[in-house]
């Protein structure tokens, strides 16, 4: 992992380590206003109970992470994302990252299927929008918005602001997938704050929070493949990057 890169004419240069997720890492930089990550090779499952090193995933998940959220930003969709630094490393605008996971589902799945006894695979309409608690610790709760406002954890324009931007952001992935004929089932946001309070969509755009199935041939092209141990999930995601990039062409 390089220590140092160019970004806006100026070096930005990688500090201590602020902390580890599940899959990436995070470090300061000499800019307050940066953080660079770096994705590894792991794949977790059940809120990191179960986890795994798995070679050119961290690779994989950086490349398409890189693609949707230039993308966005084509799209006139703010984000945190500002350069790439190598295969496995980017520079992301520093943020206030709100303990809440914005989820859209466009289609039933996962537990969402068990939980209400729905079809899997099922078109929601409308789409549906959830809030969880992000922690580990509590298995990310589900939360509504009194217990968010009461909380403290976000405002209710914040809240607002929230559904609108997940919805935004589902409309812009939704048509690049249908693109190259894959379907956007469902997937996880997170948002955080900049320095002026402004909302800023954050975190990484990849097979590991979002789930997505072939149109034809309905296989799984994401974790799911891991969580289910059902073969090599670098598969799928090489499936999806190469679509992604071969539309870029």
């Amino acid at each position: 992992m390089s220590s140092a890169t160019e970004y806006e004419d100026k070096t930005v240069t990688r500090g201590e380590l602020k902390y580890q997720g599940k899959a990436k890492q995070v470090y300061f930089t000499d800019n307050p206003t940066i953080l660079w990550v770096h994705y590894m090779d792991q794949a977790t499952a059940l809120n990191g109970k179960v986890h795994e090193n798995i070679p050119e995933k961290g690779q994989l998940n950086s490349a398409i992470s890189h693609i949707l959220f230039e993308h966005l930003t084509r799209q006139g969709i703010e984000n945190h994302y500002l350069s790439s630094v190598s295969e496995t490393d980017e520079l992301d605008l520093a943020l206030d990252i709100l303990p809440i996971e914005v989820v859209t589902r466009n289609y039933a799945s996962g537990h969402f299927v068990s939980k209400f006894n729905a079809t899997p695979m099922q078109k929601l309409t409308p789409v549906v929008q959830e809030f969880y608690y992000k922690s580990d610790e509590l298995d990310d709760p589900f939360m509504n918005d009194s217990q968010i406002l009461a909380l403290g954890f976000a405002t209710l324009s914040e809240l607002t602001k929230l559904r609108s931007y997940a919805q935004e952001v589902n409309q812009a992935l939704t048509e690049i997938f249908d693109e190259i004929n894959i379907n956007l089932v469902d997937f996880k946001l997170e948002y955080g704050r900049d320095s002026e309070g402004k909302l800023i969509l954050a975190d990484e755009l990849s097979p590991d929070n979002m789930r997505l199935v072939d149109q034809k041939t309905g296989k799984s092209l994401d974790k799911d493949v891991f969580r289910k141990h059902a073969g090599d999930v670098t598969v799928g995601y090489r499936d999806v990057l190469s679509r992604l990039e071969n539309l870029e062409k």
